[in-house]
């Protein structure tokens, strides 16, 4: 197991935020896109690792810097681990069964990088009202199917 400490600024990057890894990651973590555990003021998420302009970052959610009451701007101590833990998601079964209907859906989504999944799992379990629901069913599906015909990631249509 490899763990590191260090300070970092959470720099704003177009839409998103991130800070950068002061350390040679794929050195350290025995990859460039390495798995990691992160925790920042008590709180721990699992994330991977990236880079991006000859830098190595950790991108930060909008619901992780929000439970880790952090902002961009701002000096954080931040320490990662390597997270060698499978990577699963709980598909509900209604998704399973979408995804098992359409021929080649369910391959195509076993397919996708784990973050990816997850985020079309997530998608489907925030909706409040069932007609709400059934219409991300049916989205995840022609995502999953855009994006193994070489379409577009998940969350090219997701807020229709």
């Amino acid at each position: 197991m490899v763990e590191v400490r260090f300070e970092a600024v959470l720099e704003q990057h177009g839409n998103g935020t991130a800070l950068v890894v002061p350390v040679d990651v794929p050195a350290t973590f025995g990859r460039v896109r390495a798995p990691v555990v992160v925790t920042i003021n008590g709180h721990a998420w699992r994330s991977t690792l990236m880079r991006y302009g000859g830098r190595d970052l950790l991108g930060i959610s909008r619901a992780n810097r929000e439970a880790a009451g952090i902002a961009a701007g701002e000096t954080v101590a931040v320490e990662l681990v390597s997270d060698d833990a499978p990577r699963t998601v709980d598909v509900p079964d209604d998704l399973a069964a979408a995804l098992d209907a359409a021929p080649g859906a369910r391959a195509a989504f076993e397919a996708a990088a784990f973050t990816h999944r997850r985020e079309w799992v997530e998608w489907v379990e925030e909706a409040k009202r069932p007609d709400t629901r059934e219409r991300r069913l049916r989205g995840v599906v022609e995502q999953v199917l855009a994006r193994d015909a070489g379409g577009r990631a998940p969350g090219g249509s997701r807020y229709r």
